[in-house]
């Protein structure tokens, strides 16, 4: 009698297991993009060779301050907020036009990249457009845009 229940039991258990396995079914591709989602916190990178080739985007998220000539552009963007770092390459950095001299970003990024050395947004000395603190190394630019919304 103990045999049977338990044979049930395990047999329940395995269809339920199925059973779930199954509803969560979709290709491998909408699986990988669900676990990488959760596993980047909701953040979208993209890379440009030019400044005007990123606002060409139709999903374009570079703002109108950065020039069209800048080179070698990387974005890292919360998904879910208004977070934003940025780096670029620009010869003369001289040249950013809607910038202007202002304290550092007290705020902390909460965003990561490789090309983003940690602390800059708190090294920062320009305000660019309205809400991007700017921080020109020689001929590289990074920007970082505080989060705006309450995050969970």
């Amino acid at each position: 009698m103990i045999h049977r229940k338990t044979a049930r039991c395990a047999a329940a258990l395995v269809i339920g297991v199925a059973a779930v396995a199954l509803a969560g079914c979709g290709s491998t591709e909408s699986l990988s993009q669900s676990v990488q989602q959760k596993l980047n916190r909701h953040v979208e990178t993209v890379d440009y060779a030019t400044g005007a080739i990123g606002k060409s985007n139709q999903n374009a998220r570079l703002p109108s301050w950065v020039p069209d000539r800048a080179s070698s552009v990387s974005e890292a963007i919360r998904t879910t907020g208004s977070e934003r770092i940025l780096r670029f390459t620009l010869s003369d950095p001289q040249t950013l036009a809607a910038c202007r001299p202002a304290s550092a970003s007290r705020t902390k990024a909460t965003l990561t990249a490789s090309w983003w050395p940690r602390g800059e947004e708190s090294k920062t000395n320009q305000l660019c457009g309205t809400d991007w603190h700017v921080l020109v190394q020689a001929t590289t630019v990074y920007a970082f845009r505080p989060e705006t919304l309450p995050q969970p």
